[in-house]
């Protein structure tokens, strides 16, 4: 075995999130999905995440990503439709907003990716102040 130098990875607090929704896995009912969409329809709701990252020196970058999203009045032929589909089934709120529920979405202001599932404009800026790589950021030199 290799001596290495190299600090041992600590997990960030993602990291920890996404082994226990693995493992504790979302299962909405057909019923449940037909009950979010009827009380998101017509009106404006909100999508709040939180995510915490922690720094290499021990410090914490907290942030509360809320997302507005009001939909259009559902029918209920909408409503069946979807759920024919199945896309909701699983999913927060009964819904994906990245797929056939685009078009049920009027109005949304604040960050996409937070409706999809992870705010990733703010957890990039937590992960760079953290001092952690990030998609897009340059390599560390040797």
């Amino acid at each position: 075995m290799e001596n290495s130098q190299e600090e041992p990875r600590r997990p960030s607090a993602l990291d920890l999130l996404k082994r226990q929704a693995d493992t504790q896995p979302i299962r909405e009912s057909p019923e449940v999905v037909r009950n979010c969409l009827e009380l998101l329809s017509g009106r404006a709701h909100r999508v709040m995440t939180a995510i915490c990252v922690l720094a290499p020196d021990g410090r914490q970058g907290r942030r509360l990503v809320e997302t507005r999203v009001h939909f259009k009045r559902l029918t209920k032929p909408d409503i069946d439709r979807y759920l024919d589909s199945g896309e909701g089934l699983g999913k927060a709120g009964g819904y994906a907003i990245q797929g056939r529920a685009a078009a049920f979405a009027v109005f949304i202001s604040g960050s996409y990716s937070n409706v999809v599932g992870l705010p990733l404009f703010e957890t990039a800026a937590l992960l760079r102040s953290a001092q952690r790589p990030t998609l897009g950021s340059a390599p560390r030199s040797a």
